[in-house]
């Protein structure tokens, strides 16, 4: 039996480490946007791709079928991988280091811990207000 279960979990685990890999790019691609060094135009090509990046408003709303996702999984990746090639390599390697420092720093488990609090109370006021 936990020779079925492997593929998953190695198809799990490639996916973890592209999403990681993605995230750090949308910061790398943020920090290189406010970079001076980095030509102008694709400084607002990086800019327009981290914004549509860390945006909760998509272009296709999500709860479309298949077309809803494929804007995270095609237009998003597509952005940086234009935006990581016009980049100078220089002002790329800035932004890694300046990426990977902030995604360095530990999380705050009392943040977590209120907004863990925030979605309980909010779900009993209404699960109060249903019944």
């Amino acid at each position: 039996m936990s020779h079925s279960k492997a593929p998953a979990d190695s198809v799990i685990a490639r996916l973890k480490t592209w999403a990681r890999g993605i995230k750090r790019d949308v910061v790398t691609v943020y920090f290189a946007a406010r970079d001076s060094q980095a030509p102008m135009g694709v400084r607002i090509l990086a800019g327009i791709v981290a914004a549509y990046a860390l945006s909760p408003i998509d272009l296709i709303p999500d709860f479309i079928p298949v077309l809803g996702y494929l804007d995270d999984l095609l237009i998003v990746p597509l952005g940086l991988l234009l935006v990581m090639r016009l980049m100078p390599e220089e002002v790329l390697d800035n932004a890694r280091a300046k990426a990977d420092t902030l995604l360095a720093k530990p999380r705050s488990l009392w943040a977590a811990a209120c907004f863990v609090l925030i979605w309980v109370a909010l779900g009993f006021y209404l699960a109060r207000f249903w019944m």
